[in-house]
């Protein structure tokens, strides 16, 4: 087993110990691409991976951050994100929390939607969503202020910004997406398409609030995934 494959594996399973002697053994493991199979990942980015949760995963950044791992750093491949935009998008709160912690910019641009707050958002992921902003990070656009049901932030949006009905639409959506009733109820008022519909996602609205979060069916897929039956099925 190469060096790469002992830290993956150590981090999969939690082992603490195991990953501290790999990083004693070379400091910097921490902060390097992982190479081969593993491409050009850092360590950050296997704690952080879909569909996170990891064992002991705050402790693993933890013991990474220290061994000189940047929080920023993204993967090299097009499109790339840091390691705080993939706890972001699988809503893991409590390593991105670790990440904030260890100086992960709540700020930093570019990720698969945008900035890591907006990743959490689009995303479904209301958890990390929540903590981002407790952490200072910026509420820029009219359908993150939706989505997380900021009403004066949207009043303020929709009243200095440039907002046109398809804005308002969109940030209508992800209100109703987040299940934020009386921030729709005041889109719908400004002139919303009720049936609007984003070219990013399908359905409408009402598909949309019948949606699960993000942490909700990881939780749903990993309790099928271990044979979990439903009342119903079990009769």
């Amino acid at each position: 087993m190469s060096t790469a494959d002992e830290l993956v594996l150590a981090i999969h399973l939690g082992d603490l110990n195991w990953l501290g002697r790999v990083l004693a053994s070379d400091s910097r493991r921490a902060l390097s691409p992982l190479g081969g199979r593993h491409g050009t990942r850092t360590p950050l980015h296997v704690v952080t991976d879909w569909p996170g949760y990891w064992p002991n995963g705050p402790q693993i950044v933890q013991l990474l951050l220290a061994a000189g791992a940047n929080p920023d750093a993204r993967d090299p491949e097009p499109h790339s994100e840091a390691a705080l935009h993939w706890a972001a998008s699988n809503d893991d709160a409590e390593v991105a929390r670790a990440l904030i912690d260890g100086g992960a910019d709540v700020e930093l641009p570019d990720g698969s939607i945008g900035t890591p707050l907006e990743n959490a958002v689009g995303y479904g992921c209301w958890n990390v969503a929540r903590l981002l902003v407790e952490r200072g990070a910026k509420v820029q656009t009219l359908w993150v202020a939706a989505a997380l049901g900021l009403l004066d932030r949207v009043e303020e949006l929709l009243t200095t910004g440039e907002a046109d009905t398809d804005l308002i639409s969109q940030a209508f959506w992800h209100a109703c997406n987040a299940g934020q009733r009386r921030t729709a109820e005041l889109l719908l008022d400004r002139g919303a398409n009720l049936n609007w519909q984003p070219d990013y996602a399908r359905g409408t609205a009402l598909d949309a609030a019948q949606q699960r979060g993000t942490q909700q069916q990881n939780v749903i897929e990993w309790l099928r995934e271990r044979g979990a039956g439903t009342a119903d099925q079990l009769e």
